[in-house]
């Protein structure tokens, strides 16, 4: 880029370049350098660490960074850009509403929350039918984990061992995966279930090994229980964990535990809900309704939009006991009319069925990548969010985090974008989950990436162990 910076962009009093007006994608190198300088100097790192690039635009299935790249994103944002990036009717959407309402009073209503809570209800299985509308997933699982223990009076709740339910209060008490040493005590009354691994079932378990642990495990949690259960929460789908599909019939025995204890099963869908397994909502794959459902990431297609849904019953019990969960941005009217597009897009474009038959696509092509490839002990998950498990050899199922690194960083260098799990103790496992806008044509280029970068690091990296 050649441009006066001098005559054509602002500085402010001490020389820095005001690029807040400016479009993204045609910054100066100075501005560039001075913005990449500002992450370094002043963001607070909050993970491992972040990317070198500046992203400067992105658009359907694909992200630009300053260095005019283009990345195919196959983690659509924060796996929650459902309809892809800057999809048109959610741009007009945003325009449009901005332009009447975009904050409120949190006592007030407005037409495009009834219309979302209506919408949802609608799509819902009953009883659920009541809708608080929040603005992240760990909000949600809070509203959630509040009305269990403020209906059944108890305050236990249990957790998978491989969760992540967010990074608040309890939302973090029942998150496993990670990010829970070094902060003191989490919320009183945790516990955790072992999470069901079929790719790691010991040798010799059999088929019902995951449900036979199931009843092992509630032997003894009911031996610490206080007597006070509340609540189990669940992905159908673990993601952070490694992208862990619950077995056939788990949910409709883990529902039936819940009940013979007098307490309430909450199904976080986060990453699974609004289509992206195939199904509107995982848990109709194996029929099994929850008590309380939580949606968020998917349903704001990349805005800060979650919704806590539950019956006329528990919501009746819980508003007589005086249930507040009042906070500042609860059914703002702007994202809650961004869900709404979501739901009219999902329909129309019928695209929950282009998750499933692209999806198979998906899985299907990383299968055949499995028969040429060793190092890819397992490929599984549902529609169009997808894990890929990297080992030195299946026999032994090493895990081997330092192939995962470098086969994530060759795909990027490449021009694709799929997530790596980097906790400790998890090995080289992707999460790949496209927009549900994805095309053959696009999966066909992510899976010939990961070829040719899984081919390389082998090389480079010599053996898989």
């Amino acid at each position: 880029m050649s441009h006066d910076v001098s005559s054509t962009y602002t500085l402010d009093r001490e020389g820095t370049l005001v690029t807040s007006l400016l479009r993204y994608d045609d910054l100066p190198d100075e501005a560039l350098r001075q913005l990449r300088e500002a992450v370094e100097r002043h963001a607070l790192r909050y993970s491992s660490g972040f990317f070198p690039s500046l992203i400067t635009r992105a658009s359907g299935c694909y992200v630009y960074d300053d260095q005019g790249r283009e990345i195919l994103d196959f983690t659509s944002g924060q796996m929650s850009g459902i309809l892809g990036h800057s999809h048109p009717d959610v741009v007009q959407t945003i325009h449009r509403t901005s332009e009447q309402l975009i904050h409120l009073f949190s006592g007030f209503m407005s037409p495009p929350v009834a219309e979302l809570c209506r919408e949802l209800a609608r799509l819902l299985p009953d009883p659920l039918n009541r809708v608080l509308l929040l603005s992240t997933g760990a909000e949600s699982n809070e509203a959630a984990i509040r009305l269990a223990k403020l209906y059944t009076g108890g305050f236990e709740v249990i957790g998978l061992d491989a969760s992540w339910h967010g990074m608040t209060g309890a939302a973090l008490a029942s998150t496993f995966s990670a990010g829970r040493k070094g902060y003191g005590p989490p919320m009183p009354g945790t516990m955790a279930l072992p999470t069901p691994y079929p790719f790691r079932r010991p040798d010799g378990a059999g088929p019902t090994y995951e449900l036979d642990m199931l009843d092992a495990a509630f032997e003894t949690l009911d031996r610490q229980s206080v007597g006070a259960y509340a609540a189990v929460i669940a992905e159908p789908i673990l993601s952070a964990g490694g992208i862990l599909e619950l077995p056939p019939g788990y949910l409709t025995k883990l529902k039936r535990k819940c009940e013979e204890r007098q307490m309430l099963l909450i199904l976080d869908e986060a990453q699974t809900g609004v289509g992206r397994t195939g199904d509107m909502f995982a848990f109709e794959h194996e029929g099994v309704t929850p008590d309380i459902l939580t949606l968020s990431k998917t349903l704001g297609a990349g805005l800060p939009l979650a919704a806590t849904i539950t019956s006329d019953a528990i919501e009746a019990d819980c508003h007589q006991k005086g249930f507040v969960f009042y906070t500042t941005h609860v059914s703002d009217p702007l994202p809650a009319a961004v869900g709404l597009t979501v739901l009219e897009v999902i329909a129309r474009d019928r695209l929950k069925e282009n998750a499933r038959e692209q999806g198979n696509h998906l899985k299907q092509g990383l299968i055949e990548l499995q028969k040429r490839h060793e190092c890819i002990g397992d490929v599984r998950g549902r529609g169009l969010l997808i894990g890929v498990e990297l080992v030195a050899d299946r026999e032994s199922k090493k895990p081997v985090p330092e192939l995962g690194n470098r086969v994530w960083r060759r795909c990027f260098e490449l021009g694709l974008h799929i997530n790596i799990v980097g906790f400790a103790g998890m090995g080289g496992i992707f999460r790949i989950a496209p927009p549900l806008t994805v095309t053959r044509e696009s999966i066909d280029l992510a899976l010939s990436i990961l070829d040719q970068a899984i081919t390389e690091s082998l090389d480079r990296f010599g053996t898989a162990g």
